[in-house]
């Protein structure tokens, strides 16, 4: 038995974002609006040009640009302050996942009060947040459809998710063209997040068809487009990471994700590393240490990326697509465990204590303990 259900509005496509401000209007967003960015879209003059196309459309933006690589409380409630001191109807987020999570999370305190991890903690129950227009400038979180927030809650810096069918933004404006500026290693990094994603949300213990359907597209996307999106910048291929990217969320966002990404969220709560990067960093060790229990799974997933065919055997699908990913992991960069600021052997412990306590544990196919996630760390230290 499964159940899916989704509420956004989704405009995609070449020039999406000209047409934002007639997409509002149909959604009934109101003219205060809130625009929730990050210094760098900033700096690069994105945010700027969407403010000003609000403005002459009639709305009444403010700009709320101090969102950072894995938001954390203070952000949200910063962000939920400027809502309401702008008397805003609405949240337009605009960024990577960081810009999205956040925004969602700004959102629902703004109208619901409390802080993130009354939610995620649940000491205080979900309720309608203000709309939010998700428009990512990354191929790699999916955010812009889910029903997720990640922040990092204050003090014990541990990664919260706040999960609830009203996180979902009532409108998503998906266009290419954001993510043209994006330097090659960020296009990397979001890309296999989103090849981790349609990985995840097909293979965990809550997979179901629909969300299968969503991630074979995404898989036959992402794995060819990723490579000449980072090398080449070939607009086509980013087109192809942008529809892939939002496949995935659509296929992970009624599933769940798995230890791949409990791990990714303990790296970023110790070390900060970007959330791209560091699943990009334990995809493989994660899957290796999942294929005896995950074998017809991982075979599933080769063959819709087309390195295994449907007559090959389960056993050798999956080892094809180990060995296909060890080899398209190394063509984009990715760099090992050891390699990352910070990784040390002395944190094991510590990180895996963190991924353990992820509520998505137990979504994972082969089940999980802390020695479980030490043992993969100490695989991908190795390696």
């Amino acid at each position: 038995m499964f159940t899916y259900s989704i509420q956004t509005h989704i405009a995609f496509g070449d020039g999406a974002t000209h047409h934002l401000p007639e997409h509002l209007v149909a959604q009934g967003f109101g003219r205060r609006l809130l625009l929730v960015t990050d210094p760098g879209l900033v700096q690069a003059g994105v945010a700027e040009r969407i403010a000003d196309l609000l403005t002459r459309s009639g709305f009444v933006p403010r700009m709320f640009a101090e969102v950072r690589p894995n938001p954390d409380e203070a952000v949200c409630l910063a962000g939920r302050d400027a809502f309401l001191e702008h008397r805003a109807d609405g949240v337009v987020a605009v960024g990577g996942g960081s810009s999205l999570d956040a925004g969602k999370a700004i959102a629902l305190l703004a109208r619901q009060g409390g802080t993130p991890s009354d939610y995620a903690l649940g000491r205080r129950p979900y309720g309608p947040p203000a709309p939010v227009c998700a428009v990512p400038t990354t191929a790699g979180t999916g955010s812009e459809v889910t029903r997720s927030a990640v922040i990092t809650e204050q003090g014990t810096h541990r990664k919260l998710t706040l999960k609830h069918e009203v996180l979902r933004p009532p409108l998503a404006v998906c266009d290419p063209a954001l993510t043209a500026s994006l330097p090659p290693s960020v296009t990397a990094h979001t890309g296999v997040d989103a090849l981790v994603h349609a990985i995840e949300g097909a293979t965990c213990k809550g997979a179901h068809p629909i969300a299968r359907a969503y991630a074979r597209e995404a898989l036959g996307l992402i794995y060819p487009a990723l490579p000449r999106a980072v090398h080449a910048g070939d607009p086509a291929a980013r087109r192809d990471m942008l529809l892939g990217s939002l496949l995935a969320g659509l296929a992970f966002g009624s599933t769940d994700v798995a230890s791949v990404h409990c791990l990714a969220e303990a790296l970023g709560s110790l070390y900060d590393t970007p959330h791209g990067l560091a699943n990009a960093v334990m995809l493989l060790p994660t899957l290796r240490y999942n294929r005896p229990y995950a074998a017809e799974a991982y075979a599933w997933v080769a063959r819709a990326m087309g390195l295994a065919r449907e007559e090959d055997g389960d056993e050798g699908a999956a080892e094809a697509l180990l060995e296909g990913l060890r080899t398209w992991l190394d063509d984009l960069g990715i760099p090992k465990l050891r390699d990352l600021p910070g990784a040390k052997p002395s944190d094991f412990d510590q990180l895996a204590t963190l991924a353990y306590e992820n509520t998505s544990t137990p979504s994972n196919p082969r089940p999980m303990d802390v020695r479980d996630y030490r043992a993969v760390l100490e695989l991908a230290y190795a390696d």
